[in-house]
């Protein structure tokens, strides 16, 4: 409990949570009051690269410190995380970014480093870092049966929940889906630029066709920055959202993950 009388997670009425959204492309960031509404214009930067675990803590610091005081913060990660830890970051392991060829340093700097520390610590705030898909669901779910959420980006980005509550990470954009080639390789954003959108539009809808007699999903929510770009009908069962939700998830990653983790 601090000096204020207000629990050191930022559990009070008036909590107002730091929101990263960590991309292939981009870095954004905002601060949501309690009800989830923006206190600041989102700020963003392109990613740079090469991007080494202690640079994106360096130039997310720089990123947030336009918008003012906060007493949480949440950061949504594109890659496989577990209770903070990264365990790949496809994005960041080549010196050229998003599809270059991996550099070995980069990818033990990357393996299992806590992000999620060390992002508490570089901000002097509690922090909890998930998958970015992970956070955005948070934001959309409705707490009802089990639900999917697809981010359509760089690369595919998956989360389930059951019953509003997040279930354990699975990276299933790494998964073979047409000719053994992944779920990222089809559908991700190089896959739509090369074969052009009539293709790749069929293809997101197999996706889900495939994804649906895997999971048995009740609701699937597709977002991320070429969810806007789908222009066919849907099922009932899917439904488009804002990609605001990376931002706005970040409040909801509290709720939905369980008890804080320590500072």
């Amino acid at each position: 409990m601090s000096d204020s009388g207000t629990p050191e997670d930022g559990s009070g009425d008036d909590t107002v949570t730091l929101a990263i959204d960590i991309g292939g492309t981009g870095l954004k960031a905002s601060v949501l009051d309690r009800s989830g509404e923006m206190e600041h214009d989102r700020v963003r930067v392109d990613t740079p690269y090469p991007m080494p675990p202690d640079k994106l803590v360096t130039v997310l610091c720089d990123l947030v410190k336009p918008l003012g005081g906060f007493d949480r913060a949440s950061a949504g990660f594109p890659g496989m995380v577990r209770e903070g830890v990264v365990l790949s970051a496809p994005h960041f392991v080549s010196p050229d970014g998003p599809g270059g060829t991996p550099s070995a340093a980069l990818v033990r700097a990357w393996s299992r480093f806590d992000l999620q520390t060390a992002l508490s610590r570089a901000l002097a705030k509690p922090c909890r870092v998930a998958n970015d898909a992970d956070v955005q669901g948070a934001a959309v779910v409705r707490g009802e049966g089990l639900e999917l959420v697809m981010t359509l980006g760089t690369g595919l980005g998956t989360a389930l929940f059951h019953r509003g509550l997040l279930l354990p990470h699975l990276e299933l954009a790494h998964h073979p889906f047409k000719k053994d080639s992944s779920y990222n390789e089809v559908i991700g954003d190089a896959a739509r630029k090369q074969v052009g959108h009539k293709k790749w539009q069929k293809r997101v809808l197999e996706a889900i066709d495939t994804l649906r007699e895997l999971c048995f999903f009740d609701h699937c929510y597709l977002g991320g920055g070429n969810a806007s770009r789908i222009d066919a009908e849907l099922p009932e069962d899917v439904t488009i959202v804002s990609n605001d939700a990376g931002i706005q998830g970040g409040i909801k990653l509290w709720e939905r993950s369980g008890a804080h983790p320590p500072a």
